[in-house]
């Protein structure tokens, strides 16, 4: 129910839905010009005031392509991984591809409120798009979205009060950016410092283990048991905001459980996956890994988990998987072989442990600065759900927000 002075209505009634369109691409005069042009990759909940390619006035001219004025909220309908549904503004006056609905917003309408009420609604409207085999947005597809219509000077309040709310992340996500910089780079001395030792390959220090491969039938004496996927195993750090149960026979937990000090690695995805991971400490037990993680159990007195951890994390691990992994398009993957061939310094394990708690802390002072980031972010979204539906109103006559 809205609160009183607020109104239902769609985003076709309160806006004009358009697209644009792609000059030919095989006539040069068309590019390279001073125009803007968006792709839906370029949308991604912020303000756009550069685009990677520019076209020309003969190439708007002679296309369906079309100049959209600042202040358009642009739409991604379809895309690559989770463009789909993503939100933009138009800082500049631009042009699009035809896969990018462009909302021009009539009167009374302000588009930094549609615009933060459009992104906090992104999972539902990309919903919108798998009816069809195409798994697309489409203008008649948003004109049915219904939004909430607020007095205007309201809706200015509500967007003001979010966008504090945004440069409050931005500057926490800088920061923790030059912190995991920092992190790096200490990193990196160390290392290239290790680097000088003679090395080994990892499977002569450590057994790696293969994950438990998903879809199995036919088990018996299945339990469900919770078990780690590429989404939980970050750069450094685990995530287990969503940590999901597997059917698996019970003879079979303890072949593919989980031992505190066990090195976590992913296989592979999108080139920043690959052989990305961090040292498990037991944090769930009993807990099993799918078969696109790895684990890397050290073997006692040879090398220390945290140590295999910042050599896989550093350029000479990167440089090592990226020469080794099989590769597609803007993917990358290794097998457990070329895992176990990675190059180990075998440095003493004294040096190995000065090594690890220097790093160790680095990375920790940057992990405290993505957990604010994370936390602004929640807090932020629950804002935006309370406000954007009126069930905590502003007051415009003051600075506050009503309870």
């Amino acid at each position: 129910m809205l609160p009183e002075g607020w109104r239902r209505s769609t985003l076709g009634e309160i806006a004009r839905i358009t697209s644009g369109g792609t000059p030919d691409r095989s006539e040069p005069s068309y590019w390279g010009g001073d125009v803007p042009w968006v792709t839906t990759g370029e949308i991604q909940f912020n303000t756009i005031t550069e685009t990677a390619e520019k076209i020309t006035a003969a190439g708007l001219k002679n296309s369906s392509a079309k100049l959209f004025s600042p202040g358009t909220l642009l739409m991604a309908m379809y895309g690559q991984g989770k463009t789909r549904g993503q939100v933009a503004k138009l800082g500049i006056e631009a042009a699009t591809n035809q896969a990018c609905a462009a909302i021009h917003l009539h009167d009374g309408c302000s588009p930094d409120f549609y615009f933060h009420f459009l992104s906090s609604q992104y999972t539902t409207i990309r919903e919108l798009g798998n009816a069809g085999t195409q798994q697309n947005l489409s203008g008649g597809i948003l004109k049915a979205v219904t939004v909430p219509v607020p007095p205007l000077e309201e809706q200015r309040r509500i967007a003001s009060i979010l966008a504090t709310w945004d440069d409050a992340i931005a500057v926490a996500g800088a920061l923790w950016a030059k912190r995991m910089e920092q992190a790096r780079l200490v990193r990196e001395m160390l290392i290239g410092t290790a680097l000088k030792h003679a090395r080994f390959p990892l499977a002569e220090v450590a057994d790696v283990r293969t994950g438990l491969a998903m879809g199995k039938t036919g088990q018996r004496d299945v339990i469900e048991v919770p078990y780690l996927r590429v989404a939980n195993v970050q750069d450094g750090r685990l995530d287990l905001r969503e940590v999901k149960l597997i059917e698996v026979a019970r003879e079979h937990v303890s072949r593919y459980a989980l031992q505190a000090g066990d090195v976590l690695m992913t296989e592979g995805g999108d080139f920043d996956k690959l052989g990305r991971g961090t040292v498990w400490s037991g944090e769930i037990d009993p807990c099993l890994h799918q078969n696109h993680v790895f684990a890397v159990r050290p073997k006692l007195g040879r090398v220390l988990p945290g140590f295999i951890a910042a050599i896989a994390a550093s350029d000479h691990g990167r440089s090592y998987f990226l020469s080794c992994a099989k590769r597609s398009t803007n993917l990358a993957s290794i097998n457990s072989t070329q895992l176990k061939a990675l190059p180990i310094p075998l440095v003493p394990m004294a040096e190995q442990e000065r090594i690890v708690a220097i790093v160790d802390a680095a990375m920790q002072v940057a992990h405290g600065t993505k957990e604010m980031v994370d936390r602004l972010v929640q807090e932020k979204a629950a804002l935006m759900a309370d406000l954007l539906t009126g069930k905590r109103r502003v007051h415009l006559e003051r600075e506050g927000v009503a309870a």
